[in-house]
């Protein structure tokens, strides 16, 4: 069956936040709840799916396929939206099998998994990499891993009228930044796209330099035709991929019992602990306006509990 012809533009809320670091900065913060748009097609993810879904109903495609890990939030969303509006989805996985809960949910959503093992899973930049899949699924349409294209990145664009439409709610006359959790940089690649220089996108590195977030960002803003942005890239790894440490599980447990707002260790919360260090190094300055993105991500947590 061919992929439908999708309209859902989900509209995420703008909400204050909270916290007694930045009032006593005097920065000002708004949440963007992507998490909120939906309890499984949830965060950026939709957004970087609209345009490729748009693009395979086009082609006459049956579904997508795509790459990601044992908890992948991109996979999961895929999977979800498959299920929810009738088209074939296909997962390609890093590793070895083994169940977590996103692979239970991947498989109760209908979604086909394949595993790769460590070095199969490496070999996904190669040329001739996606040849044996289209091979096998002809009727399917490939996403790059975590969406990251320039389809994927245009998608996102559209957050930023959001975000302008529901700023004077907030008692704000405009605001001065964005920050944002960066995996592969599509999203903030597509802000930078949609504010064309008129504010600065910080992207706070959850992943390590070699995952390639800066050649990433690069290339889809060469791609767009804008080689040139106004956006900043800050190491927020904590050491490495999927890495996590005691200081950032205490500071997202008291994030969130002070805000209200919940957050997850790999993406958002390794951003906010990022933003907490920026405004006390004096970076982001007293009297800022700044919009945080919650990319979601929340089904992750469950790889963590009872940690977060």
């Amino acid at each position: 069956m061919r992929v439908p012809l999708i309209d859902w533009e989900p509209y995420a809320p703008l909400q204050p936040l909270h916290l007694d670091w930045l009032a006593r900065a005097g920065v000002e913060v708004a949440v963007l709840r992507l998490d909120l748009i939906d309890p499984l097609v949830s965060g950026n993810k939709w957004f970087k799916l609209h345009q490729p879904l748009h693009a395979a109903h086009a082609a006459g495609a049956h579904g997508l396929i795509s790459l990601g890990g044992a908890h992948s939030n991109h996979l999961h969303a895929l999977a979800a939206a498959g299920k929810r509006f009738g088209f074939t989805t296909v997962g390609l996985l890093r590793g070895h099998p083994q169940e977590t809960p996103t692979t239970r949910d991947l498989q109760d959503f209908g979604m086909h998994l394949h595993w790769l093992g460590f070095a199969g899973y490496r070999a996904r930049h190669a040329p001739d990499f996606w040849r044996p899949w289209q091979a096998q699924y002809p009727q399917l349409q490939a996403v790059p891993e975590g969406g990251a294209s320039l389809a994927g990145a245009q998608g996102c664009s559209p957050l930023v009228k959001q975000v302008r439409d529901q700023v004077a709610a907030l008692g704000w006359a405009d605001y001065d930044a964005w920050w944002l959790a960066a995996g592969t940089g599509t999203t903030l690649a597509g802000l930078v796209l949609a504010e064309a220089g008129q504010r600065r996108v910080y992207g706070a590195m959850a992943v390590p330099e070699d995952h390639g977030v800066a050649p990433t960002v690069r290339a889809l803003l060469q791609q767009a035709g804008s080689p040139v942005g106004d956006y900043q890239l800050i190491e927020a790894s904590r050491g490495g991929f999927a890495r996590v440490d005691e200081a950032l599980l205490a500071f997202i447990r008291r994030s969130e019992l002070d805000s209200g707002v919940p957050l997850e260790p790999l993406y958002t919360g390794k951003a906010l602990l990022a933003l907490k260090e920026a405004v006390d190094a004096g970076h982001v300055r007293r009297g800022m306006r700044v919009v945080f993105v919650h990319t979601g991500g929340l089904q992750g947590r469950r790889g963590f509990a009872p940690a977060v």
